[in-house]
């Protein structure tokens, strides 16, 4: 004998809620948060870690020419002399360093996405796996600069004086 439209249907609903249900209640009988619930909360307790601001980062670069891995994320550097510093790894992104001095400087794996390096002089700096991603290289003088392995896309380099290598993104 054929079932109606409606019992079958009626079938399908009342087996599609069963697997539901059985696959909601097996999640809770987890061997893993089992294991997490019973281990003993850790109780020693760590040093807050300090958090620096990127006017204290800024302040420090200038004291020292130094400010390795640090924030310096929209930073106001607008004409300054930066030669031969050290800023691996240090974030730059959409830092103002518009006719800056970066001869010499290590930028390696550094972050200027978005910065403003116009007019600067960044002659024989290391940008070796340095982001300048939608970087604004107008006019800036490049020449000798380690650029193995950057990101130049999208980058600004009107009128630059790029090192040997660099082809137009």
């Amino acid at each position: 004998m054929k079932k109606s439209i409606s019992q079958r249907l009626t079938n399908w609903i009342v087996a599609a809620v069963f697997l539901v249900l059985v696959a909601g209640f097996s999640l809770f009988d987890q061997p893993t948060a089992k294991a997490q619930a019973l281990t003993a909360p850790n109780t020693t307790q760590l040093a807050p870690s300090p958090v620096t601001s990127v006017a204290d980062n800024v302040r420090h670069l200038l004291a020292t020419n130094e400010c390795v891995g640090c924030n310096l994320t929209g930073a106001l550097l607008k004409d300054t002399n930066l030669q031969n510093a050290n800023l691996a790894n240090a974030n730059l992104q959409n830092a103002d360093l518009e006719r800056a001095n970066l001869q010499g400087t290590n930028l390696q794996g550094a972050n200027l996405q978005g910065a403003d390096l116009g007019k600067a002089s960044i002659l024989n700096a290391n940008l070796e796996n340095a982001n300048l991603f939608d970087a604004d290289l107008e006019k800036a003088n490049l020449t000798g600069a380690n650029i193995v392995g950057a990101n130049f896309l999208g980058a600004d380099l009107e009128k630059a004086i790029a090192p040997v290598g660099l082809t137009a993104y």
